[in-house]
């Protein structure tokens, strides 16, 4: 390909869009792929993507991908950093951490923070927050993390802080030997604590949802009910494994989806306008990781911690005591 007239000194960085004129030798090629072969700083996805939102024009105009060129046109690019190239920076995010000494740390995650960057999300997660907080987290594949939490999951998590911690951290997930219990207010009267061994993957139609389907990952949750009330229950679930939206997937699976799961849950049960407040108030899945207890890398004493449940939910729960109350004394 000839050499093309490209005005800039270091395009990567430039603010101003990138101006350029096609080499003639471009022979139809598609607009995508000449880009791309161009400006090899930047994927063709990527380049894809801006011609798509109309950042990459060509002639003054937007057009697609699949546009063939022949050489000479004008292409204008709007060259943004990527979001997932700064996904891995130190933000300074606030998050309690609960335990730490030179292996590990425990942290009691807010609802409402993302664990680590993705789509969507790119900053301002638990793992920025970690490379801000712990720098030497840097050196630690993920900054430490081994398992997760939903954004909207309130709750323990641990991490480690080095990479002999996060080998053996993972061999104890794996093993199954992390316990990990949480606190979750239920749809329905749940009349026996049980089991649920039912395995989870994606759903076959809404790919943002996991599901029981034939084929998916082993997932095995106990649940406990420690309380009933009119037409909801607090349960305690015990995980065996760790699949993606688990244990919502699961007690949606046996008629009991969580209250206020914005996915899972579908209509809120009849309640009382006190409850349907406390419901609407949550904003999230009425779940929290209670208590986490696992063996410490190093010395190989069990370590467990509690986490009380957070004021959102406490405030559903006095609510849904009230309710009942109010309906034994009629």
């Amino acid at each position: 390909m000839e050499h093309s007239d490209i005005e800039a000194d270091d395009y990567s960085d430039s603010a101003e869009p990138l101006r350029i004129v096609l080499p003639s030798d471009v022979g139809g090629g598609r607009f995508d792929a000449v880009l791309a072969k161009l400006l090899p700083d930047y994927s063709r996805s990527r380049l894809a993507r801006w011609i798509d939102e109309g950042k990459a024009r060509l002639d003054g105009k937007a057009v697609s991908p699949k546009t063939r060129v022949w050489g000479g046109e004008a292409v204008e690019v709007l060259a943004e950093p990527d979001p997932a190239d700064a996904a891995f920076a130190p933000e300074p995010v606030d998050f309690p951490v609960v335990y730490e000494d030179s292996s590990v740390l425990v942290i009691d995650k807010p609802a409402g923070l993302v664990v680590h960057p993705a789509a969507g999300n790119w900053s301002g997660t638990l793992l920025n927050g970690l490379l801000y907080r712990y720098p030497d987290l840097a050196g630690v594949p993920r900054a430490g993390i081994v398992h997760r939490l939903d954004k909207e999951t309130s709750g323990l998590m641990v991490v480690a802080r080095n990479l002999k911690a996060q080998t053996e951290l993972v061999r104890q997930l794996q093993a199954r030997t992390v316990k990990r219990h949480y606190r979750a207010i239920t749809q329905g009267l749940i009349k026996l604590d049980g089991t649920v061994d039912a395995p989870i993957g994606r759903h076959p139609r809404e790919r943002m949802r996991m599901a029981v389907v034939p084929g998916g990952k082993q997932a095995i949750t106990h649940y406990s009910v420690l309380a009933r009330y009119v037409r909801h229950s607090l349960v305690e679930c015990r995980l065996e494994t760790g699949r993606t939206h688990q244990i919502r997937v699961h007690m949606a699976h046996i008629g009991h989806a969580l209250a206020a799961d914005p996915v899972y849950g579908g209509r809120n049960f009849p309640a009382v306008q006190a409850v349907l407040d406390a419901i609407a108030s949550l904003k999230r899945q009425a779940l929290h990781a209670a208590k986490l207890a696992l063996i410490h890398p190093d010395s190989g004493e069990l370590m467990s911690w509690d986490s009380p449940i957070p004021a959102d939910m406490q405030a559903l729960i006095a609510a849904l005591e009230q309710e009942a109350a109010d309906g034994a004394n009629r």
